[in-house]
């Protein structure tokens, strides 16, 4: 080996390092205030609170209960496997002593094995270095490594985007339609991967039958998993879709925020209807300005659809911003809307948690004026992006040359 080469194995070995750090950040903001349970509040004023830690009676993983089947989940269905399986393996490990800590580190584990298969994608693919160390030290893995279970959709998501890259759109439409199984977003990269066979190369009946093939691989992969669940426990699985369309909201959301704010209070069938037309509305407009540029390579605008996705939805839970996160690192034109994003996730994060502390009489508690600072700020970073990501070129790794354009 000579000193070149081991002067970069070593930059690939720092890299990894540091991800490693961050991941252990990840574990520690979670884990340290697990010891004798959370008290006066913790979970919120520190922010170590995890959707984890309350699943493991309240979902009835310690009982090794089968999801859907025997217990309720309001999760889609490759969420609720994986949930099922990191109980199992904490059963397994840990025996009748598991406890729901253990199954917080598992579950923590195995997010960040899903986060450096990120990582090696982006790698992979050929990400400039500077994005490379924005996921190896990633504000949003520190926060939500062990939060919930979205990683497992967010790398889904960027392997149908791998997939699209290379032209390979049936398997990218299978990946996003999996990724859908696990959490609703990456259902919105299928339109695009379908537009993307029939408008590529070829003539009409090449092209339709293209895109009817990548339409039937969506259906199968979605349908594969989710049918044996709704034939065996059909009220069961469709709680994850009812319960999003009861739901009135969640703070951080810009309908909240309005409301909040004496903008514009709006109610339960009211956000559902404007949620929907606002979302298609900007979907249209998003695919119309940035066909032009962007024909060859429609996969990368599923970033800007993802963000209008998160800013026109009713609900904006904080773990959201994991789904974004990624998309941008490897489709932004530009890194300093990237930075502020994180830099309002972050704040956000926070400004939500201390809300909750408050609730219970702790301190440091803020306001729904606070939220919506935060969450105002991100959401100024976020249509910045959106604009960027239509109007800017992509990357020159998202693969624009005529080489990897769509093939049949």
């Amino acid at each position: 080996m000579n000193q070149d080469d081991a002067r970069l194995d070593w930059r690939a070995a720092s890299l990894w390092i540091a991800f490693v750090l961050t991941c252990f950040a990840g574990w520690s903001f979670k884990s340290h205030c697990m010891p004798g349970g959370w008290r006066d509040a913790e979970q919120y004023t520190t922010g170590c609170y995890s959707d984890v830690v309350p699943f493991w009676f309240g979902r009835e993983v310690a009982q090794g209960k089968i999801p859907y089947v025997q217990t309720r989940m309001e999760y889609p269905v490759l969420t609720g496997a994986q949930i099922w399986a990191e109980g199992a393996l904490t059963r397994t490990l840990f025996g009748r002593k598991a406890h729901d800590g253990q199954f917080l580190a598992i579950v923590t584990l195995a997010n960040a094995l899903l986060a450096a298969l990120i990582l090696r994608m982006f790698l992979a693919a050929g990400v400039e270095r500077r994005r490379l160390w924005a996921w190896a030290a990633a504000p949003p893995l520190i926060l939500y490594l062990g939060h919930n279970w979205d990683l497992a959709a967010a790398a889904l998501a960027v392997v149908a985007m791998m997939f699209a890259r290379a032209g390979r759109l049936v398997p990218a439409a299978s990946a996003a339609a999996l990724g859908a199984a696990a959490k609703l977003f990456p259902a919105l990269a299928l339109p695009l991967i379908g537009l993307q066979a029939l408008f590529g190369r070829g003539g009409w009946r090449a092209r339709l039958v293209r895109a009817a093939i990548v339409t039937a691989a969506a259906i199968a992969a979605w349908g594969a998993v989710n049918l044996p669940v709704a034939l065996l426990a059909p009220g069961n699985w469709s709680e994850f879709y009812r319960f999003s369309q009861e739901r009135t909201g969640t703070a951080g959301a810009t309908w909240d925020l309005l409301a909040n704010t004496g903008l514009w209070v709006t109610w339960l069938d009211q956000r559902n209807f404007y949620a929907t037309a606002l979302f298609f509305a900007g979907f249209a407009l998003i695919v119309a300005i940035g066909w032009r540029r962007h024909r060859d390579h429609l996969w990368v605008l599923f970033t800007p659809v993802l963000a209008w996705f998160m800013l026109t939805n009713k609900v904006y839970s904080p773990q959201f911003d994991l789904w974004l996160y990624p998309m941008l690192l490897l489709t932004a034109p530009r890194l300093l809307p990237v930075a502020l994003f994180a830099l309002g996730d972050v704040a956000a994060y926070f400004a939500e948690f201390w809300f909750f502390a408050g609730m219970e009489g702790a301190w440091p508690a803020t306001t729904p004026m606070h939220i919506a600072y935060a969450a105002g700020f991100r959401g100024a970073a976020m249509l910045w992006i959106i604009a960027d990501c239509v109007l800017r070129r992509a990357p020159h790794w998202t693969g624009s040359e005529p080489s990897l354009r769509a093939q049949p």
